[in-house]
């Protein structure tokens, strides 16, 4: 018999989203009116945002990360993604969480983020 060991090598670092529920594609909307400061990119073609969780209850849970720890609106933003998405008809409950693990990378850029900011 070939018996798998308990996988934690291998695991996914980041949460897969709720991609099929009805709320999701609205939600994205939302984090797309959010931008760094920084950078002329919303948060969401930035790869910013790692997780979108959304229960039956249309209680929305998301995971982010920044483009550095030392990012000097590390404080504010979670407020302004709640602020974005908790108006979306439909959405019950808004929580934010940020997270350095897996850190982001200029890979996690959409192909719209790298053309905006001139690196395709």
């Amino acid at each position: 018999m070939n018996q798998q060991p308990d996988q934690v090598e291998g695991a996914p670092l980041i949460k897969p989203s709720s991609t099929d529920h009805p709320l999701y594609d609205k939600v994205i909307e939302g984090c797309r009116s959010v931008y760094d400061p920084e950078i002329p990119v919303n948060i969401y073609d930035l790869g910013l945002i790692y997780t979108i969780d959304i229960t039956d209850e249309n209680e929305v849970f998301i995971m982010m990360t920044l483009t550095a720890p030392g990012c000097p609106v590390a404080g504010d933003m979670p407020g302004w993604i709640v602020d974005a998405v908790s108006p979306v008809e439909g959405v019950k409950d808004v929580q934010v969480e940020l997270t350095w693990d897996p850190p982001w990378g200029m890979d996690m850029m959409s192909d719209e983020a790298r053309l905006e900011l001139g690196f395709m």
